[in-house]
């Protein structure tokens, strides 16, 4: 009995957020219903047309046609969610937190990006986020790229003393849209994207030509042991949080309007 209500309430559900994210992404985008209906329409006509020319056989059209309104419905949702993202993205863009809640969405993949900035400026709100994977350590400003440049200075020094004598690297990225910075939309792309290489130091001269590099990975217990580190760091140095801002509480993107992500 339970399944068979959940089997129910699914399709209203789906059809319920489609909506809700439709009413998010309409006013700021006027051309979405003709960006959706052609969205929708193209596989059907095209689909009308190839069959006019081939003669599909009655049974085919029947087919052929059920075929082309699932395609013209998976456009319909992928257009949807595209311009609903465009617009999440556009609504966070400048706004203290933006990039920590984008990023919020992978920490289950073996990232952690904590909710408290490691410095924040109390005049400018512009801030540093720190974030953890298996790749290494991540470095998250936002704000003018050259007032943060000493202060990224000094967190890299801060994060290499505490794991000194270790090759674990760390990706500084500048978030914001001046030259040179990462916008909202590219920077989880960004993130997954941060890998370091180093020499494999194979004794056999063949291997090492055949394999002369490996990537650059922390095993679960070093990157649980690096967290307690970095944690420790926090504690130590302490952070004052300027009035008017909660940093626990960063702006959070809309989740229907990215739920292609």
């Amino acid at each position: 009995m339970a399944e068979e209500k959940k089997a129910k309430n699914k399709g209203p559900k789906i059809i319920r957020q489609i909506i809700q994210i439709y009413k998010y992404t309409k006013p700021e985008e006027p051309l979405l219903p003709w960006m959706l209906l052609g969205a929708f329409l193209l596989p059907i006509v095209l689909g009308v047309v190839l069959g006019l020319i081939m003669h599909w056989h009655w049974l085919t059209w029947i087919f052929m046609m059920i075929l082309v309104v699932m395609v013209g419905a998976l456009l319909f949702t992928m257009t949807l969610t595209n311009r609903a993202d465009k617009v999440g993205f556009a609504k966070l863009e400048g706004k203290p937190g933006a990039a920590v809640s984008v990023l919020s969405n992978i920490n289950k993949a073996g990232y952690y990006f904590s909710e408290t900035p490691v410095w924040i400026d109390p005049k400018t709100k512009e801030a540093i986020w720190r974030g953890t994977g298996y790749n290494g350590i991540y470095l998250l400003a936002e704000g003018n790229r050259s007032r943060l440049a000493r202060p990224l200075q000094r967190q890299e020094r801060a994060i290499k003393g505490v794991v000194a004598g270790s090759s674990i690297p760390v990706y500084s990225i500048s978030v914001g849209t001046e030259p040179g910075q990462t916008k909202l939309r590219d920077l989880r792309k960004t993130v997954l994207k941060c890998k370091t290489y180093e020499p494999t130091d194979h004794k056999f001269l063949l291997m090492q030509k055949v394999h002369p590099r490996r990537r650059f990975v922390l095993t679960k217990e070093e990157l649980t042991t690096l967290n307690e580190r970095l944690r420790t760091l926090q504690e130590k140095r302490g952070l004052g949080i300027p009035k008017g801002m909660d940093p626990t509480h960063p702006q959070h993107i809309s989740r229907r309007a990215m739920r292609g992500r």
